[in-house]
């Protein structure tokens, strides 16, 4: 299993995914970014990312949804869920199905690059 410095970013918003893969990819990661829950599903099983940055609110799949299927497919992955739309009681659930962490929007890019080097093993 190759494990480079990868990660795998959904969002149902393509500038979300488009901001994101910036800021990451001047960190030297390897970015795949998803649109398509159902396709990042897909990808997922095909290939190990150290990371899974998924939004919480989508049309087709929640990310909590996408959480489950994630630990089940690859449990060494780490799975950041993103939202505009926080609550707790959602923070809390996501924890406890093992999310790695839980950021509300609108949060600093240099935030989440900072966690998702973390999540690698990496500091800056």
């Amino acid at each position: 299993m190759n494990k480079t410095n990868s990660v795998m970013i959904l969002d149902d918003e393509p500038i979300v995914c488009k901001r994101l893969r910036s800021t990451l990819e001047k960190a030297n990661m390897e970015i795949e970014t998803f649109t398509d829950p159902n396709e990042a599903v897909k990808r997922f099983s095909e290939k190990f990312f150290q990371i899974l940055i998924t939004d919480l609110k989508m049309k087709e799949m929640d990310g909590i949804d996408v959480l489950k299927l994630a630990r089940r497919i690859s449990p060494e992955t780490k799975v950041i869920i993103i939202t505009g739309v926080a609550t707790v009681e959602k923070a809390k659930e996501a924890l406890k199905l093992g999310a790695y962490d839980f950021i509300a929007k609108p949060f600093k890019l240099s935030q989440l690059r900072n966690l998702v080097m973390r999540g690698i093993g990496l500091s800056e």
